[in-house]
């Protein structure tokens, strides 16, 4: 595996404060938005990624669940699988992102990444039904960042899994959920302490978050 050295700098302030308060009605115990960014530079630096599509893909990274935060739901905090219309409800907040990014002036490379954050690369995600390379090569990376962070973190309804399991769960995803190539350059990271899970030495079975 090879080892991958971040560069933290280059966070908006605001966005930084906005994404705490994501994180915080969602339930993380940690900075889950900014852990997410910075996981995702990494890998974005293995593809070679323009200093500006990077700048972009941690923007996006750090207001991805803006639309969740936006909506409000009482349902997001709950220890319970969602209705129907709750699952259908909750598809909305990648729109609803996407417009709340454009209010608040980011670009639309920024605006289309939270957009996107939930597509396939089977085709199976929303809320376009993007598939494989119709999805941007950041907003697939966002993919694999937010679902090792968010796995990998304690939320009141949902225990952190170990991170030997979430690796094991992209690996088994990979070509389904995720781009396999993105999972494969997700895996060769080292040494960075975003990599660390909340999570006991204890497995636990991982839960259909997603």
């Amino acid at each position: 595996m090879q080892s991958v050295s971040i560069v933290k700098e280059g966070f908006d302030e605001n966005l930084e404060k906005l994404a705490r308060s994501i994180d915080e009605f969602e339930g993380y115990q940690n900075p889950h938005a900014k852990r997410m960014a910075i996981l995702a530079d990494a890998v974005a630096r293995i593809f070679n990624m323009a200093s500006h599509d990077r700048h972009a893909l941690q923007q996006a990274a750090l207001i991805h669940d803006i639309g969740e935060f936006v909506m409000n739901r009482e349902y997001i905090k709950v220890s319970r699988i969602l209705t129907e219309q709750e699952h259908i409800d909750m598809q909305r907040h990648p729109v609803i992102g996407e417009q709340e990014a454009a209010k608040r002036g980011l670009p639309r490379a920024v605006q289309l990444l939270v957009r996107w954050h939930h597509e396939w690369w089977n085709g199976a995600g929303y809320p376009d039904a993007l598939r494989r390379e119709q999805i941007p090569l950041a907003a697939r990376i966002l993919r694999v960042a937010d679902t090792y962070a968010a796995l990998t973190d304690a939320r009141p309804y949902s225990p952190a899994i170990p991170e030997t399991e979430v690796r094991r769960y992209l690996t088994e995803w990979a070509g389904i959920e995720f781009d396999p190539a993105v999972v494969k350059a997700f895996l060769t990271l080292e040494d960075l302490p975003e990599l660390r899970s909340s999570a006991q030495d204890s497995a636990e079975v991982i839960k259909d978050l997603f």
